[in-house]
């Protein structure tokens, strides 16, 4: 018999185990990174990345206006094992994955 102590702790051993966890704000120092942030304030924020790559671009707007936004992809770490991926379209942070190496 599974008791909910039990789910709980194997839940808990399985989210561990995975070592990557999508986050929706990063912690530099005293500063916090949040999404929807431009580049420029996360790079004040943090510094520079540990490395930065253009990935492609993403299409963007109505059939008829369609704009192409470049992609990016910042990393920092790492940081007691951890390292923090971030990624931008047109210059917006989207999205913040860790991940333990």
């Amino acid at each position: 018999m599974i008791t909910p102590m039990r789910c709980t702790w194997m839940l808990t051993l399985l989210m561990l185990a995975s070592g990557v966890e999508a986050a929706s704000t990063m912690r530099c120092s005293s500063n916090l990174v949040s999404l929807d942030e431009r580049t420029v304030e996360v790079e004040r924020k943090c510094g520079a990345p540990a490395s930065k790559a253009q990935t492609g671009y993403q299409r963007s707007g109505p059939i008829n206006r369609r704009v192409e936004l470049p992609v990016e992809e910042w990393v920092y770490g790492p940081n007691n094992g951890m390292y923090q991926y971030l990624k931008f379209v047109g210059s917006r942070l989207v999205e913040i994955d860790s991940k333990r190496n």
